[in-house]
């Protein structure tokens, strides 16, 4: 459904050291520098999708959605628990309840939250099979 998605950051390269620790958690490359116009940002590419951490194009201080959550699929739990410890590891702060198995209310999700260290929301998620 999506193409890409994209965050602002304060820090770029605490951002990068975030980014590079959890989402290789997930197999994902580290990030590539991309100087945008005047603007750097990190690229994460994979074959279906694009993350960037960018600093704001508009020169004013990058922040974070209030009521938004990136969510990343996870192929397991061992997954969802490695993105996790990475990012905690990473300067990414824990929120919400600890990584676990949410009811049947919801699917049969095994989820983790984190804030990356620019207050964005994130989940990594492993969806159980039907």
């Amino acid at each position: 459904m999506f193409s890409h998605v994209v965050v602002g950051s304060n820090d770029l390269e605490k951002a990068r050291r975030f980014y590079d620790a959890a989402l290789g958690a997930l197999g994902i490359g580290e990030g590539r520098i991309d100087k945008n116009g005047t603007r750097p940002r990190y690229v994460y590419r994979t074959p279906t999708a694009t993350f960037f951490v960018t600093e704001a194009i508009d020169g004013q201080l990058a922040t974070h959605a209030n009521g938004g959550t990136i969510g990343f699929t996870c192929q397991s739990t061992d997954e969802v628990d490695r993105w996790y410890a990475a990012g905690v590891a990473h300067g990414g702060e824990s929120i919400e309840n600890p990584p676990g198995w949410r009811g049947p209310q919801v699917g049969g999700f095994y989820l983790a939250y984190l804030r990356d260290p620019d207050g964005n929301k994130l989940c990594a998620v492993y969806r159980q099979p039907t």
